[in-house]
């Protein structure tokens, strides 16, 4: 209502438009028409004035909330000055009216953005790519945590591309499984290669191979690499290096990839991939935030006013732990937004590049494609046994919890007046004293207990085999005992499948270390073998028992194939693949499961 002291009133009055964002016309959507009529008329004018003031002072119809909006001022002004909520309020409003004159980032003359990596793009990604070169240029690092299916390999490619066009060395690390993933870009002449065309040229090592200093990953030798050659480095599954020593005298994977690799040289910028940066703790970006600082706890305080990281991820910590004290009806997103530091977003907001399915589709709409519906899982359980002769697992597992494993924890059984000969032998690779060495050989004894477990829940072939294999091991080690034998060392052959490369490097490290049977407890150690020997008999005993045609889990999944092989989902689609654990199960299933 416009009152003028002529008398000549007008009023305006919104219609088809809810009181929502969209209604407000802070966002946009199609299909939400907003509409505004104008009365001229001084006697409509009055009338709808008056319509408003019987509203307006209707204590029944209205509420008081001037407190309430106080209460969330305040909230705000609690961790932000007064001026910055007010700037940030006028850019909100008026964001879409200012001209980015910003520039991309993108180095002019070169021909990146002709490259067939950036031509398979979303736009969500192109610009992802562009905020991870800007973050690169300025802070020398950046993270990408987008949701997993959103394309953070092809994004991190295009980011390669752009580098490599500027003749930069590029270093890929990346777990031991996803080698040939990253290889297969290089490959110019390899019809699986979409990308070739691109020539991508970068060097590709594995996560372990920081632990090395000999030897040949792939076709570099480790010996005679130049670690801090390289301008650009790409961590994939970079939350694998979110825990570090806290021994200053060690010098682990992730003390010799900051010491050898980002300091060393020259300036190393790093860009890390993981769609889960933070695994337990918001305390584990700090360790990767590190990489791109250099360990300076200071690195923000000029460019964006954060004086020490740690602290800000110190606090965050404290006030999640907080927050996840609440009820569940308080334990909401809302309420953790509010509880935690806005400092703490603000670090995420500087060096990270995250969004999931749902901001793709908000932000980006029908132009980036649209995600596929997924049917809901199902799951089955079944037996191991159809004859039911099979104990139940319960018994199962607590028969494979009463195994000693001795035959991976030998040293554990050396006299103690033989211990410092194999301090001295192991010392430099496995610590300083005896106790030390005999803790990673009975980390190496509970590995194995695991793997015995997910195995015989990934197929009762897959338990079947491994039985086997470590029976004949203990078999083995017994006879070896009682001849006196010398250099012994458990086999790792066909056990390392299904590890973890963290865990498969444990296992092979321990498989290298050898000892002289005549230093050992030859009763106690002989006791634990017999002991072994006989419930992995009775073990193997139930599992042999159990053939392709009593194999519940076999048969469930041939029905259930079947039924999906002659009603598709989709029309002519009669495929099915196949994920396992383990390449036993996966053999086994190819030579006893043939659906027509």
């Amino acid at each position: 209502m416009v009152e003028n002291p002529s008398g000549d009133d007008h009023a305006f009055m919104g219609a088809a438009a809810n009181f929502t964002q969209e209604g407000l016309g802070y966002e946009r959507r199609p299909g939400t028409v907003t509409c505004v009529s104008h009365f001229e008329n001084a006697t409509e004018a009055v009338g709808l004035k008056m319509m408003f003031e019987s509203v307006w002072d209707n204590p029944a119809m209205v509420e008081e909330v001037t407190a309430q909006v106080a209460a969330q001022v305040e909230t705000l002004y609690r961790e932000n000055p007064p001026e910055f909520i007010y700037f940030l309020t006028l850019y909100h409003l008026f964001r879409d009216f200012m001209e980015d004159d910003e520039d991309n980032g993108i180095r002019p003359g070169l021909k990146f953005e002709e490259s067939v990596v950036w031509s398979k793009l979303y736009d969500f990604q192109k610009d992802a790519v562009v905020g991870a070169i800007r973050k690169l240029e300025k802070y020398k690092g950046c993270i990408i945590a987008d949701s997993v299916g959103l394309g953070k390999t092809y994004e991190a490619l295009a980011v390669m591309k752009y580098y490599q066009e500027r003749n930069d060395r590029i270093l890929v690390l990346c777990p031991k499984r996803l080698r040939d993933n990253w290889t297969l870009w290089t490959q110019d002449n390899d019809d699986r290669n979409p990308l070739a065309d691109d020539r991508f040229s970068y060097t590709v090592l594995n996560h372990t191979d920081l632990s090395r200093y000999h030897g040949m990953s792939g076709e570099v030798d480790l010996e005679h690499l130049r670690w801090g050659h390289f301008d650009l480095l790409v961590i994939d599954e970079s939350h694998n290096f979110r825990n570090k020593s806290t021994d200053a005298d060690k010098t682990d994977r992730y003390t010799r990839l900051i010491e050898d690799v980002i300091k060393s040289g020259q300036r190393t910028k790093v860009l890390m991939l993981s769609a889960t940066p933070v695994n337990n703790r918001l305390l584990d970006l700090r360790n990767q935030i590190e990489l791109i600082t250099e360990g300076d706890d200071a690195y923000l305080a000029d460019t964006d006013g954060i004086p020490s990281i740690t602290h800000v991820t110190r606090v965050a910590q404290q006030r999640f732990n907080e927050w996840s004290k609440l009820s569940d009806s308080e334990r909401t997103t809302e309420s953790f937004v509010n509880a935690v530091n806005a400092d703490y977003f603000k670090l995420l907001d500087v060096l990270t590049i995250a969004r999931s399915r749902k901001h793709i589709t908000k932000y980006y709409g029908a132009a980036s494609g649209t995600f596929p519906a997924r049917r809901p899982p199902l799951s089955f359980q079944t037996p191991i046994d159809l004859e039911g002769e099979l104990p139940p697992i319960a018994v199962l597992n607590d028969m494979i919890a009463q195994l000693t494993f001795a035959q991976y924890q030998v040293l554990s059984y050396v006299r103690a007046d033989q211990r410092r000969k194999y301090e001295d032998r192991y010392g430099d690779t496995w610590g300083k004293d005896f106790e030390s060495q005999v803790h990673r050989t009975t980390a190496v004894a509970n590995l194995m207990r695991v793997n015995v477990l997910k195995r015989m829940e990934s197929s009762v072939n897959s338990f079947r085999i491994t039985l086997r294999r470590i029976l004949d091991g203990c078999v083995d080690l017994r006879a070896r005992l009682d001849a006196d034998a010398s250099g012994v060392a458990y086999g790792t052959e066909g056990l390392e499948d299904g590890f973890d490369d963290d865990d498969a490097e444990e296992f092979e490290a321990g498989g290298k270390v050898r000892v002289d049977l005549r230093d050992v407890d030859a009763l106690r150690l002989g006791q634990d073998l017999d002991f072994d020997i006989q419930v992995l008999r009775a073990l193997l005993t139930y599992a042999d028992a159990v053939t392709p045609e009593r194999d519940a889990k076999l048969v469930k999944l041939r029905d259930f194939t079947a039924g999906k092989v002659s009603e598709p989902y989709n029309p002519g689609n009669r495929k099915v693949l196949v994920f396992s654990a383990f390449a036993d199960t996966t053999a086994y299933l190819l030579s006893s499961w043939r659906p027509g």
